[in-house]
């Protein structure tokens, strides 16, 4: 049986890389990853070194940054600052990484509908980043050390402009040359604890909606001809992956309290993930009930996150915002 349709869909490279190692029985031939915490942060980076390595989980050859935070939906104004910080901290690294100048012109796309609030972050983050191409422009000899040009766009999405996003951005970066985009989207996650709970940093591009299913032509160096840096936030989760979740509760619940689970769930018992996972589909699809599902609290959320993805890039793009106290821009 084909199961390649009833792939988990996910736009987290460590979410992949798991599903990946699971696949196979082990670590992926050409991913490297190193993890971090700290008190309550965890922080994984993946290295995918190889386009097989690629292949083998489904994301670009690239370097990957994951901040996880599980508690971060508890409005915690003292972590939210912290992550706010380890956000900076591992953009300014990405820069680094790639050889930006702390004078290179920044250009901030923030991809997605702004009336559909699981899609707003990109629209969300765009009105609360410090924009100063404007200055350097118009009055040059008034701008202070430590600010470099950047510039930011909401293009909005193909159903309300009738435009790909990546033509009206490849369009703005023909006519402004900036020398680094950075992409701004909502992405799927294929588990329910890291929808608004996780960023995650990408110089591999970004392609709009390819976690629900609805690729468009990618946002990429490629495409652009200047480097991508991608940062995304989960805020969606497909019905299927929640049964399947559900189901992989159950399991661990039943197995506290006996071995013989299967006189409980059955054949669900013995299944694969992707088995189990294709079964849930094939029940919800005909139904029209695979549905993309998002929190009844995503309005504050999104809101929270936004701020601290906006404060962070601020804290990382001029050197004149301390990133130590970068907090005071999160309130």
């Amino acid at each position: 049986m084909d199961l390649s349709m009833y792939a988990v869909r996910t736009d987290l490279a460590l979410e992949a890389n798991e599903l990946a190692a699971q696949r196979q029985g082990g670590a992926i031939p050409g991913v490297q990853s190193a993890v971090e915490e700290d008190e309550g942060i965890t922080v994984t980076t993946i290295d995918v070194l190889t386009a097989e390595a690629g292949r083998s989980i489904g994301k670009l050859p690239g370097h990957y940054v994951t901040i996880d935070v599980p508690e971060l939906r508890n409005k915690d104004s003292q972590l939210q600052d912290r992550v706010t910080t380890a956000f900076a901290q591992a953009f300014e690294s990405f820069l680094t990484r790639i050889g930006v100048a702390k004078d290179a012109k920044a250009l901030v796309i923030g991809l997605g509908n702004h009336h559909v609030t699981p899609d707003a972050l990109g629209p969300l983050v765009v009105e609360n980043i410090m924009v100063t191409r404007h200055y350097f422009e118009l009055m040059p000899n008034e701008v202070h050390p430590g600010y470099r040009p950047v510039s930011a766009v909401a293009p909005g999405v193909l159903g309300t402009t009738g435009i790909e996003s990546s033509e009206i951005v490849l369009g703005i970066v023909e006519r402004s040359r900036p020398d680094l985009v950075i992409a701004i989207d909502a992405l799927a996650s294929k588990s329910l604890e890291r929808v608004n709970t996780t960023i995650q940093i990408a110089d591999s591009g970004i392609h709009p909606g390819s976690g629900i299913g609805n690729k468009r032509k990618g946002l990429t160096q490629e495409t652009l001809g200047i480097p991508v840096i991608a940062i995304g936030v989960p805020t969606v989760v497909y019905a299927s992956t929640i049964v399947n979740n559900s189901i992989d509760m159950m399991h661990a619940h039943f197995k506290k309290q006996t071995d013989n689970t299967g006189h409980i769930l059955g054949m669900l018992d013995g299944m694969q993930e992707t088995e189990r996972l294709a079964l849930v589909k094939e029940v919800l699809n005909p139904l029209g009930h695979d549905l993309l599902v998002t929190p009844k609290e995503i309005d504050q959320f999104i809101e929270d996150i936004a701020n601290i993805i906006a404060s962070g890039l601020n804290a990382a793009l001029h050197e004149a915002v301390d990133t130590d106290n970068v907090a005071a821009f999160t309130h």
